[in-house]
């Protein structure tokens, strides 16, 4: 237990060195050479396609690491908090080249993406969680904290529970019958928000007692 508890502190210390600013650089280099691929007429039969998805993927991928940060800090002491900002920013960051490749590359048409929006329900379920996501990116800085207070701020940040389930929901109505990677990604999304409210849960009953 010694020896974990020490890696742990030595990990907890070397994490403070590490800048967050290579998560945006890699996320945008990242893009940056999906889309080359593409023009290359590298990324196989479907181009479009597989650019589309692939942005989704890595805004999901990066929306649960998100998520994982308070628990790994509860559970296992390591603390990531620093990142969480910048994975927030480059999730939103993917959702925007996501939803630009179908809306500009995929559909091409304005009233055909709003047709698609209001027509095809995985796409209305995808819209509404981008739609939860907007005010988070923008809130996303030292300066909206100070204007909303703290308490005001982590109120409207708790809009990314909802957002990551309907992008966890679009992830498996997106693909052709019941496919273990969309629903795996629904389950853990969905697991670590419900561990999320059995802590606030708990947290709030201590509370009471403590009142009492």
């Amino acid at each position: 237990m010694g020896i974990l508890t020490a890696a742990r502190d030595h990990l907890n210390r070397a994490l403070r060195w590490v800048p967050t600013w290579p998560i945006y650089v890699v996320s945008l280099g990242y893009a940056a050479w999906m889309l080359w691929l593409g023009i290359q007429n590298r990324l196989g039969a479907d181009p479009v396609k597989v650019l589309e998805h692939e942005m989704g993927e890595m805004a999901l991928y990066l929306l649960v690491a998100g998520l994982v940060v308070t628990p790994l800090r509860k559970l296992a002491g390591v603390n990531l908090l620093k990142f969480r900002r910048a994975l927030g920013l480059a999730c939103f960051f993917f959702l925007v080249c996501h939803l630009l490749v179908w809306a500009v590359l995929d559909v091409q048409r304005i009233d055909r993406v709003w047709a698609d929006i209001v027509k095809r329900p995985y796409i209305t379920v995808g819209m509404a969680a981008f739609v939860l996501l907007i005010p988070l990116a923008v809130t996303s800085n030292n300066l909206s904290v100070r204007k909303m207070g703290a308490a005001g701020w982590a109120r409207l940040h708790q809009l990314v529970y909802p957002a990551a389930i309907l992008g966890g929901v679009h992830y498996v109505m997106l693909v052709k019958g019941w496919q273990i990677r969309p629903l795996l990604f629904l389950a853990v999304i969905a697991g670590l928000i419900a561990w999320r409210f059995l802590m606030t849960r708990k947290k709030a009953a201590r509370r009471a007692q403590t009142a009492s």
